[in-house]
């Protein structure tokens, strides 16, 4: 049996899919060859094609670390009878943390004013003020494993007053959160001082904040994605951060991954970016690098295939 890995993988998966198959592994060029050579593939990043799984006669499940699958084309998988699995669950608290950091170093101005000190730029205090967060309004859009999670340390940590929009919900859920539900992203808007985004990326959420939603959002609002690219209209960001209508924004994930250096949003002083970094802890990628070769392993020997999308 060969186990194609196709991204940098915690060693700790690499290890295990090691004792149970041959392995071709990143960055060995012949990773190209999974869909003619692989029984198992395992991936993060690298976009699975229709044409790739034309090829693949001989996989037997392909899976993607993380919850999200925008990456594959699942309607292809399904039309090939390849199925495709993911591990949910196992990074939430590491992305979660990521969305409370990101919000905190735009709010406080963290890396702006680091940004600063190393270039040796003049610090005038009263033209550089950050915003509390304490008692504020945060609006979480998905209130999934990761969204309930930041619902809760805003509320832990900040007193936060919670707004949660999560049209696929059952109506009684989050009972134990103080929370107000709210029935659109419009009426959630210009209510926020900080908006959260927790939800996949599908055809009904791409571009779910653009122009109008910007504008109906607080001038000293912040917006906070880590969830996936292509939620947020990076152009009309931009704009409206130049602009000044917001106060600042934060994001972990980008239409093009890694975004170019020459991106606009990373010329603005009040932006934060991540490379898509926000399940990158030690813990959760040997966690998440072991549960993805183990569910390879027991597919490939004919159990049945965990956390399957199709």
């Amino acid at each position: 049996m060969k186990i194609y890995i196709l991204d940098a993988f915690h060693e700790a998966g690499i290890t295990l899919a090691r004792q149970h198959a041959q392995v071709v592994c990143w960055p060995d060029p012949a990773t190209k060859n999974w869909p003619e050579d692989a029984d198992g593939v395992m991936t993060r990043m690298t976009p699975i094609t229709a044409e790739q799984l034309a090829r693949a006669q001989h996989v037997k499940v392909i899976c993607k670390q993380g919850v999200g699958y925008d990456t594959i084309d699942l309607a292809a998988a399904q039309r090939y009878g390849i199925p495709i699995s993911r591990t949910p669950g196992v990074n939430s608290e590491a992305v979660a943390e990521m969305a409370f950091a990101l919000a905190l170093s735009v709010t406080r101005r963290v890396t702006r004013f680091d940004r600063m000190l190393r270039a040796g730029d003049e610090i005038v205090r009263p033209k550089n003020l950050a915003i509390q967060m304490q008692g504020k309004t945060v609006g979480i859009v998905g209130m999934g494993n990761i969204g309930t999670r930041v619902a809760r340390k805003w509320l832990g940590a900040f007193g936060a007053k919670l707004l949660a929009y999560d049209p696929h919900a059952p109506a009684d859920a989050w009972t134990d959160l103080p929370h107000t539900r709210v029935h659109s992203l419009a009426e959630m808007l210009p209510q926020v001082d900080l908006l959260t985004l927790h939800l996949p990326l599908t055809p009904e959420s791409r571009y779910m904040v653009g122009v109008r939603e910007l504008a109906l959002m607080k001038p000293d609002a912040v917006l906070v994605n880590v969830s996936r690219g292509g939620l947020v209209d990076e152009q009309a960001l931009y704009e409206s951060l130049k602009a000044g209508h917001l106060f600042g924004a934060g994001l972990d994930v980008f239409e093009v991954e890694p975004p170019p250096a020459e991106h606009p949003l990373l010329s603005l002083p009040n932006f934060v970016g991540t490379p898509h970094a926000a399940g990158g802890t030690f813990e959760t990628q040997e966690r998440s690098s072991l549960q993805v070769a183990q569910q390879v392993i027991d597919a490939i020997n004919g159990l049945p295939v965990a956390h399957r999308v199709v």
